[in-house]
């Protein structure tokens, strides 16, 4: 079997490209910078179906994406967050948050209607986040 992006995850993303585990992706919804860190594995919805040094792996992945959108855009906060209730396929959302974003200080899940970004500015952007995580377009998983 090899790695399939879940439709709903590829229909609503930007591909940024992959880590050593994860394919990572822009949601497209500028009110909130949010990368979207999926490990290229088949048949995983929790992050105890990863073996222990993968789970390792993403957590240190998260992180970095983390930082770096922090240290980009001066975030007031990152929330890191594996749900899966919607998209089964494992997940984990790395959300930049402001004081002044639309959902502050309540989660971002189900605030309002998303604000796609305009082609221009998710491409400078994608371009930014691929520099600043280090990522190839596609690894060979």
């Amino acid at each position: 079997m090899t790695f399939q992006l879940d439709s709903r995850l590829a229909a609503d993303t930007f591909l940024v490209g992959d880590l050593p585990l994860c394919r990572i992706l822009l949601m497209n919804d500028s009110r909130f910078p949010w990368l979207i860190l999926v490990p290229r594995r088949e048949d995983l919805s929790e992050v105890h179906d990863l073996a222990p040094s993968e789970r390792a792996i993403l957590i240190e992945e998260a992180t970095l994406a983390g930082e770096r959108l922090k240290i980009y855009l001066g975030a007031k906060k990152i929330n890191i967050a594996a749900l899966g209730n919607m998209v089964p396929q494992l997940h984990m959302h790395v959300v930049a948050r402001f004081a002044s974003d639309a959902a502050w200080p309540d989660p971002v899940w189900g605030v309002g209607e998303a604000a796609r970004y305009e082609p221009d500015l998710a491409a400078r952007l994608v371009a930014d986040l691929r520099r600043m995580l280090d990522c190839a377009l596609f690894k060979e998983s």
